[in-house]
């Protein structure tokens, strides 16, 4: 199940060489090996422009306010609505991180890795679901992980695979994509920040966060 998952997302991303068994870190701090980009431009004009275009690798948000980019289950990663200026939610199409069908899978078939590029402004980024189980007293309610990605320069890109690509659900971490009775999305808040970029690596690991205890806290 594993190696099969594994080469599921190696052709997502487009690869065409047989990946290593261990990546090694580039000069920017981040894996080598193929990969899927992923750019969020923070813009100033949100008039007149559809943003739509082809490009399937570019969200534009305001350069200052709030993003909702819906997750959506599936290959390859792509930007399905590039368009968040109007406060009108982004999309974004991604494989499910977990290499079992679980809630408690505690190994993941790709890394998420993030820089923000430009010298002024910040960012902040969780993941949130709302519940769509209509026999649930918390029905449409929405929740976000308290714990928090934070877009600042840096040269260097970080990896923020566990932040936004687990959730927290009765007090427990679990890869986004484990019920079909959620909606997932990440929350964007700019101030500032003219472009963050995100990588998408196609490296099975494990990860001790899944199954561990956590919280909530309040969208931002």
């Amino acid at each position: 199940m594993k190696k099969s998952l594994f080469v599921v997302a190696a052709f997502a991303l487009g690869a065409v060489v047989a990946l290593p068994a261990v990546a090694l870190a580039t000069g920017n701090g981040a894996p080598s090996g193929p990969h899927f980009n992923l750019n969020i431009h923070g813009v100033t004009n949100t008039k007149g422009t559809s943003f739509s275009g082809q490009n399937k690798n570019d969200i534009f948000v305001p350069l200052t306010g709030l993003c909702t980019i819906h997750l959506q289950k599936g290959t390859p990663f792509e930007v399905l609505q590039p368009n968040c200026t109007r406060h009108a939610p982004a999309a974004f199409q991604l494989p499910t991180p977990c290499t079992a069908a679980t809630a408690t899978c505690k190994t993941f078939a790709y890394e998420v890795w993030v820089r923000a590029v430009t010298p002024k402004g910040s960012a902040k980024m969780s993941t949130c679901f709302t519940t769509n189980t209509p026999s649930s007293a918390t029905f449409g309610t929405t929740f976000c992980s308290a714990r928090i990605v934070t877009l600042t320069k840096n040269k260097k890109f970080t990896t923020v695979t566990t932040t936004l690509l687990t959730v927290c659900v009765t007090g427990a971490y679990q890869p986004i994509f484990q019920t079909a009775l959620k909606t997932y999305f990440w929350q964007y808040t700019n101030k500032g920040l003219r472009l963050a970029q995100f990588r998408f690596y196609p490296i099975t690991k494990s990860t001790n966060i899944v199954g561990t205890a956590c919280s909530n806290g309040p969208r931002f």
